[in-house]
């Protein structure tokens, strides 16, 4: 008990903030004043402090077993410097764990658990999400192109900036496996002028997008299915295809069917954006450590799963598509996903309304907990570079040398960037 109480005692000294805790035996140590107060109601709390694992702090507040008083910044401020190991490092990674987490990967990924997964989280409550999104309910990384950007002008640069990526032109076939709640599928149809069509398996997100298409009179050339990505079939390939923030969902087990499923989906020359989350680590076989990634897996995203981009890559080259162009947005995501974090503690009361009416006392209030975790401990992830964000272009080559703007070009894509960026500060209105 004394080595324990002693590691918890150092742990409080190297916090940038000052901390108090409040032991299960009703003891204080550091200033009962501090603003930031956790209050540690058994044993294995304790020992998750004194050991750094904030992942597993985290579940103990989720479920009740520490109360904490301050807010989230000033939380992950301390959470960082409580960490004993790098948690984008997997110092246990055996060929033998490898094996049985890709057979727990394959288990978990099927039509019919990926569908449950989706559900668990995509659908808690469209209320909820709409109190700390922005307007569009756009829910992933932003793009802050410009100084002084505001979340919602962020999120239209970015869905702006996977259109021009695509050189989405009117009249083309456009799939956006994944589309949430609509946000860039409705974008690409409006000020792009694609036919387009859309992939969800959230039962709420199909509602909202088939509400937005009828209400804007987009019925003949935007459609939303409520549909598994590896069910989907079409008597003529895609001109263009986006996937935002689905690729973390997909699996390790199921990465080269993904990716084959978009090779199969798009025409020969036509071009893809992969926009998701990756691992810092080469050998993050079980997530971030810490406890960090059991945290995320129980509470927030079951079955999510993340490759570091040079895994992503060579399954994406394994399935007869070409790497012509990858960006890392990790700062920008920081910066979202602080924006996120702080509208939903500025709106805390609301959240918990929703919340509790919607699923009962309990289990309102642990989601709540969560969620608040979640997003402030996704910030700092992104912030110390222990996770990143990786938008990925490709195309499927045609075969034909003479194709393209350049000889050997074989697809859409000019081998340039400066179309890209081309008034990317301001991004078109509708």
């Amino acid at each position: 008990m004394k080595h324990l109480l002693s590691s918890l005692e150092s742990n409080l000294a190297r916090s940038p903030v000052a901390i108090a805790v409040e032991l299960p035996s009703g003891k204080w140590l550091g200033d009962a004043k501090a603003d930031l107060r956790l209050s540690l109601h058994d044993r294995m709390a304790m020992v998750a402090l004194a050991m750094g694992e904030i992942g597993h702090v985290g579940t103990a507040i989720v479920e009740g077993r520490v109360v904490v008083e301050g807010g989230m910044r000033q939380l992950m401020a301390a959470a960082a410097a409580l960490l004993r190991l790098d948690p984008a490092r997997d110092e246990h990674s055996h060929w033998w764990r490898r094996v049985l987490l890709r057979a727990r990967s394959m288990a978990a990924h099927t039509r019919q658990w990926d569908a449950r997964h989706v559900e668990r989280h995509y659908d808690l409550s469209d209320d909820f999400y709409a109190l700390w999104l922005d307007p569009r309910l756009v829910y992933s990384c932003a793009y802050f192109s410009a100084a002084g950007m505001s979340l919602a002008q962020a999120q239209e640069a970015k869905l702006d900036h996977i259109c021009k990526k695509l050189m989405l032109r009117p009249g083309e076939r456009f799939l956006d496996m994944g589309a949430g709640w609509g946000g860039l599928l409705l974008w690409a149809a409006e000020h792009y002028g694609v036919d387009a069509t859309g992939v969800t398996l959230s039962r709420h997100q199909h509602a909202h997008a088939q509400r937005l298409i009828h209400a804007r009179g987009l019925q003949g050339r935007v459609r939303m299915q409520l549909l598994d990505y590896r069910a989907l079939q079409v008597d003529e390939p895609f001109d263009k295809i986006a996937s935002v923030g689905m690729f973390e969902h997909v699996g390790h087990a199921q990465m080269g069917r993904y990716f084959a499923s978009m090779q199969r989906l798009l025409r020969p020359g036509g071009l893809l954006m992969n926009h998701g989350i990756t691992a810092a680590g080469l050998d993050n076989t079980a997530g971030l450590g810490a406890g960090m990634g059991d945290f995320i897996e129980r509470y927030i995203f079951p079955g999510g799963e993340l490759l570091h981009v040079s895994v992503a890559l060579q399954e994406l080259a394994r399935a007869g598509l070409e790497m012509l162009d990858t960006e890392n947005l990790r700062p920008h995501y920081t910066r979202t996903l602080w924006a996120w974090s702080d509208a939903l503690e500025a709106r805390l009361q609301e959240a918990r309304h929703i919340l509790v009416s919607q699923h009962g006392q309990e289990l309102g209030e642990k989601a709540l907990r969560a969620y608040r975790l979640y997003l402030a401990g996704s910030a700092l992830a992104f912030e110390r570079g222990w996770i990143a964000l990786h938008q990925i272009l490709a195309a499927r080559p045609t075969g034909v040398v003479a194709q393209g703007a350049l000889q050997g070009a074989q697809c859409d894509y000019p081998f340039n960037r400066a179309y890209m960026y081309a008034d990317l500060a301001k991004p078109r209105t509708a």
